[in-house]
C-alpha cells in the first residue's frame, strides 16, 4: 500500500481523535463515534477535491482510504464474514454522508446542525461542530491536495 495514502489516512485518524469532536455529545469517544468523524472528514475532503482533482488520484485515495480501514478493523480481530459485512455497512453509510454533505454549502447553519445530529445520532445542537466542519472546509479549500498526501497535519 502507498505510504503516501497511508499518512493521509493516519492524519485523519488524527483529527478524530480530538477530544473537542466529543465534549457535547454526551458519549465516550468509541469506535463507531469515531468511524462517524472519520468518515465525516474524508467526505467533506472529497467533496472539496473532487472539483479540481483528477478522478483517478481520488478513486486511488478512495480505495486506500477503505482498505486501511478495513485493515483496521480486522486489527480489532473481527473475522472474514464479519469484516465484510461491516465494510459493506461503513461504505453504505459513507455513501449516505456523501449525499447528504452535497447540499452542505446551500444550507443554513440549523440544517447543517441538522444533519450533523442525524449523522451522529444525537439531539442535541451541534453548532460547535457546524463550526469545526466550516473550518475543515475552508482549510481544505485553502490548501493543496498534496499538501495533505504528504504528512502535513493542517488542523
Amino acid at each position: 500500500m502507498d505510504t503516501l495514502y497511508t499518512n493521509f489516512y493516519n492524519n485523519l485518524v488524527k483529527l478524530t481523535r480530538n477530544k473537542d469532536l466529543y465534549k457535547f455529545l454526551d458519549k465516550e469517544d468509541i469506535f463507531s463515534d469515531r468511524l462517524t468523524f472519520l468518515l465525516l472528514h474524508f467526505a467533506f475532503f472529497l467533496k472539496i477535491y473532487k472539483k479540481s482533482e483528477k478522478k483517478p488520484i481520488l478513486q486511488n485515495i478512495f480505495d486506500s482510504f477503505f482498505k486501511q480501514l478495513e485493515l483496521n478493523i480486522r486489527e480489532i480481530g473481527y473475522g472474514d464474514q464479519t469484516v465484510n459485512k461491516k465494510m459493506k455497512e461503513y461504505i453504505n453509510f459513507f455513501y449516505s454522508i456523501l449525499d447528504k454533505l452535497d447540499t452542505w454549502d446551500s444550507i443554513n447553519i440549523n440544517k447543517r446542525n441538522n444533519f450533523l445530529s442525524e449523522i451522529l445520532n444525537t439531539s442535541k445542537k451541534l453548532s460547535y461542530l457546524v463550526d469545526y466542519f466550516d473550518e475543515y472546509r475552508v482549510n481544505l479549500i485553502n490548501n493543496s491536495l498534496t499538501s495533505y498526501l504528504k504528512g502535513v497535519d493542517k488542523q
